[in-house]
């Protein structure tokens, strides 16, 4: 039954939303990217060779006894920049990618991901095909979603999306997404790009080098450096700068950096609540908070903040603090003492309130 109140008179029944076909579609443009960003030149070239081998691959251009990997595992530490280094590199080709995330490679329905991960397939080969677009499939965090770790448990949605990778890998131009196998069903191929902090957990055939390139990102201190100059590049800080904030901060992510610049607009926001608020302070008892929720839910009279000017100590001074907010986290092991007094190995430990006197 289709109800014509929801249906309309001009497209019939696709127009329900619940059909689901006029939809967004999954790809994305990354139109919404804006900025000079700096893209590591050898992270580039990685991208770019891979994207033109399978495409060459697809047009015969390579010998077919010639074994083109689809897959490019880009892993690394945490934070290093593997997703937004991949998608800069797709805006910089005009590449439009369909993306999935390591969230939908798990489902209450057994089968759902694996057919999820075959029909994004085959939509990146549409959309390459009609469009004439460069297109790819993009899963990120590939390992948070079907690795192997200690303690986890394997599930049958576990293993179909393991199967159906490899199965693609294997047989790129035959990806049918019903049961029911058609001969004739034919399309593009399209290389798939990975991301992920562990490969060694993926299951070992999967990541075999006829079926998986992998590629180790750990940006060097000039890549970082480049990195977070454009992250401060309207800041007026120099080279030299962002170099003694790299360094002094070696080893961490480039979110931290990220972390830092942010907190430097704290002031002026702090400011605009005690003013929106009516109060000298945001601790005083007569601070009208409601009046910021409301400006806030409703977006009405909101601030457009300019970049502060900012010194290179002061970069020093609140990347200490976020340190020293790491450490704190590491030290306290609040676990621990929520489980003292618990048996271990037949011997009591004591309790918090015992350790407290």
């Amino acid at each position: 039954m289709i109800d014509s109140l929801f249906a309309g008179k001009t497209l019939g029944h696709k127009t329900d939303i619940a059909d689901g076909s006029l939809r967004a579609w999954e790809f994305r443009t990354y139109n919404n990217i804006v900025g000079d960003y700096y893209v590591a030149p050898a992270f580039l070239e990685k991208v770019a060779m891979h994207m033109a081998k399978n495409y060459l691959a697809d047009q015969d251009a390579i010998p077919k006894s010639t074994k083109v990997p689809l897959i490019l595992g880009v892993w690394g530490p945490k934070g290093c920049g593997k997703t937004f280094q991949t998608e800069l590199a797709f805006k910089q080709m005009g590449v439009e990618a369909v993306v999935m995330s390591a969230g939908e490679l798990e489902s209450e329905v057994a089968g759902q991901p694996g057919r999820l991960l075959r029909e994004r397939y085959r939509k990146a080969a549409e959309l390459s095909r009609v469009r004439g677009k460069l297109s790819a499939l993009m899963i990120n965090d590939l390992d948070a979603g079907i690795g192997r770790f200690g303690n986890t448990q394997c599930t049958v949605n576990n293993q179909i999306v393991v199967g159906t990778l490899m199965n693609i890998c294997d047989n790129p131009n035959q990806v049918s997404v019903h049961e029911n196998w058609r001969e004739g069903d034919y399309n593009q191929r399209v290389p798939i790009i990975v991301t992920g902090n562990d490969f060694a957990t993926l299951y070992a055939p999967l990541i075999r080098d006829g079926r998986m390139e992998k590629y180790y990102w750990e940006p060097t201190t000039e890549d970082v450096v480049a990195i977070v100059h454009q992250m401060y590049k309207d800041d007026g800080l120099s080279t030299d700068d962002i170099h003694t904030l790299v360094t002094t901060f070696r080893g961490q992510s480039l979110d931290f950096f990220g972390a830092v610049r942010a907190s430097t607009y704290d002031g002026q926001i702090r400011e605009w609540m005690v003013d929106v608020s009516g109060s000298s302070s945001l601790d005083a008892e007569d601070a009208n908070f409601k009046e910021v929720n409301r400006r806030l839910i409703n977006k009405e009279g909101l601030p457009v903040f300019e970049p502060v000017a900012i010194t290179v100590q002061d970069l020093l001074a609140e990347g200490r603090r976020l340190v020293a907010e790491q450490d704190a986290v590491n030290a306290a092991k609040l676990s621990e003492e929520y489980m003292r007094g618990v048996k271990r190995d037949g011997k009591p430990r004591p309790s918090l309130l015992g350790l407290m006197g």
